[in-house]
């Protein structure tokens, strides 16, 4: 291909810009939107047949999807639950004690294992520690996933950014001297230990004291919540006024409203005679739910189009669950879902952005976050759970682990990462080997190791990738870089450099880390080369750039886990997040060129 015309460089130019406001405003699935992008760059005739062949023949994402499968074979063979166990015993007695050695230990695991499954383990431990000792959780889940973010930067494959970044810098600058397996370690210690003092010192105190939906159900005295029921067809409570029916004589339940036909009941209750389809709403501790739920004609829910015909009187247990980034139920509605047929139990309440969807939730479309109140008979509730679209928050995993596996899992990662660091064999290769161990060696099945892989993230980075190419191809990378220079080269490489780290920062608190990681990074190697230098301190920036999302609960997936599961309104992040990224902001702008100098380069 020529010189780029310029109905190129503008088509590339709103493709982005497109691409940028899908991915804010979420019409949707990042995945989708990216491969949109690529398509659109190849039917354009922008990209070629050998730019197509480039982006599927890039290593990062095979290495991305590598570690999925070796932080699954971990996870299944119970190394990261073992882990958590140890952590309940060492956390001690105090809250700042707990604190402290939990965001060690997730850091430190987070370094060599991808930080979500981590995040996934500890936050059912977390919960059920709190429970045990009265503390509240929102003291403990965003530090978890600080934590966690933080300990992905001490090594290349401590979080797939950073495997994204150096890949695409390899590619583009072959002259380049490669990213070492613990080169970044340096730098992702010192990281490390800023989070962890800042929020042991400072972070704690702007943390919220707040009840989740978690102990709302698991500690009973003086909690209580709001529930709703229906009176379904036939049932005995149909003509008769309240205080001829047993819930006039229930202790732990107070019925709050009667809804019928749309419209609240105006009677005052005691009056009140029942009909066919009233909706009750109850006000009651946990046990009341349950004596709701196995009252004769009277169903938990709000709908009799649900399904929700009366409880069964078998044992009943009441659990809470998260739905994570690949579950099925994203973007469908209870009533869609026809959940009470599908699963077999009840949903009582929908945690979603610190509040609790009281009403008609039935009618809501779920989405990666919700936190919900599921009520049900163990076996339906087991059933439930092995399922990928629910997260266990009321209590680890209870799966069978293959405990005598667990040192091939171990030795599969040790041998990654010495070969990673020491071997002339492309990463890629060795990635590739240690995943064969784990599954030769039945760590994990073959099946389970597919279902591991996070494709949505995969491809995504796929139509990053292209995109990042034609921004290339059309030369709008080197126009941007010659601008800012031209711009900004009187301030000197430092500056250059922390500008491009905060906006790494910036942007990864609006969109997947992982998407600012494809673009800024052909923009900070251009930049290096309109200057001169070696590419690999601005590299360097938008690997941690990318990496540091505190300020929002939508830029990294761990945050997002935590938000829904701690009860957390969107400002916290903020309030807790935004001093430690200006911290962060400050250590690495003046770190980086120390740890790799500005060396003059001719590319």
């Amino acid at each position: 291909m020529g010189e780029p015309i310029l109905w190129q460089q503008i088509f590339t130019v709103c493709l982005v810009i497109a691409v940028f406001v899908a991915f804010v405003t979420e019409v949707r699935s990042a995945d989708l939107v990216a491969m949109t992008a690529f398509v659109a760059l190849i039917l354009t005739g922008i990209l070629s047949k050998s730019h197509i062949a480039a982006v599927f023949g890039t290593g990062a994402p095979i290495v991305i999807a590598c570690m999925f499968i070796l932080s699954a074979a971990l996870e299944r063979t119970g190394v990261i639950e073992s882990l958590g166990k140890w952590f309940e015993i060492v956390a001690g007695k105090s809250e700042l004690r707990m604190l402290l050695v939990l965001m060690l230990l997730v850091a430190g695991l987070s370094g060599f294992v991808n930080n979500t499954p981590v995040v996934v383990v500890f936050l059912p431990i977390v919960l059920s520690l709190c429970r045990k000792r009265d503390y509240k959780a929102s003291r403990f889940l965003i530090p978890l996933s600080y934590a966690a973010i933080a300990g992905g930067t001490m090594t290349i494959i401590g979080t797939s950014t950073n495997i994204l970044a150096s890949g695409i810098a390899e590619e583009m600058v072959p002259q380049m001297k490669p990213i070492g397996m613990f080169e970044i370690s340096k730098l992702g210690i010192v990281f490390v230990v800023v989070v962890v003092v800042y929020m042991m010192l400072i972070g704690r105190k702007l943390l919220p004291n707040r009840t989740t939906l978690s102990t709302l159900f698991e500690a009973e005295e003086g909690r209580e919540f709001l529930t709703q029921a229906h009176i379904g067809k036939g049932s005995p409570l149909i003509g008769k006024q309240f205080t001829d029916t047993p819930l006039a004589k229930m202790p732990t339940v107070r019925v709050i409203e009667v809804v019928r036909r749309g419209r609240t009941v105006r009677t005052k209750l005691p009056k009140v005679c029942f009909e066919e389809g009233d909706q009750l709403l109850f006000k009651s501790h946990v046990a009341g739910v349950m004596d709701v739920g196995q009252t004769p004609g009277l169903a938990l829910g709000t709908q009799a189009e649900l399904g929700l015909d009366s409880v069964r009187t078998e044992s009943a247990i009441l659990m809470e669950g998260i739905l994570g980034p690949n579950s099925n139920l994203i973007g469908k509605s209870l009533k869609e879902l026809n959940f009470r047929q599908r699963y077999g139990v009840l949903i009582l309440a929908v945690h979603r952005k610190g509040e609790n969807l009281r009403e008609r939730f039935e009618d809501v479309k779920l989405v990666f976050g919700d936190t919900l109140l599921v009520e049900g008979p163990v076996h339906k509730m087991n059933a439930l759970f092995a399922e990928k679209d629910f997260v266990n928050l009321s209590r680890p995993k209870q799966k069978g682990f293959r405990r005598s596996k667990a040192p091939f899992a171990i030795a599969a990662l040790v041998v990654f990462l010495f070969l990673g660091a020491l071997s002339p064999i492309p990463i890629v290769g060795v990635a590739l080997a240690a995943v064969l161990l784990v599954l030769l060696t039945g760590c994990l099945d073959a099946t389970d190791a597919y279902r591991a892989v996070e494709w949505k993230v995969v491809f995504m980075i796929f139509g990053m990738l292209g995109l990042g190419l034609g921004l290339q191809q059309t030369q709008v990378v080197s126009l941007v870089a010659k601008t800012m220079v031209d711009q900004l080269e009187s301030l000197g490489p430092q500056a250059v450099l922390g500008i491009v780290y905060l906006a790494a920062a910036v942007l990864t608190e609006i969109i997947s880390n992982n998407a600012v990681a494809a673009l800024l990074t052909p923009v900070a190697i251009g930049i290096a080369q309109a200057l001169g230098l070696d590419p690999t301190p601005f590299v360097i920036a938008v690997m941690f750039g990318s990496s540091a999302s505190f300020a929002t609960p939508i830029g990294y997936q761990t945050n997002t886990y935590v938000y829904g599961a701690g009860g957390y309104r969107f400002g916290d992040f903020g309030r807790v997040g935004i001093p430690l990224t200006v911290v962060l902001w400050i250590v690495a702008t003046f770190l980086i060129p120390l740890y790799w100098p500005f060396v003059s380069m001719e590319i």
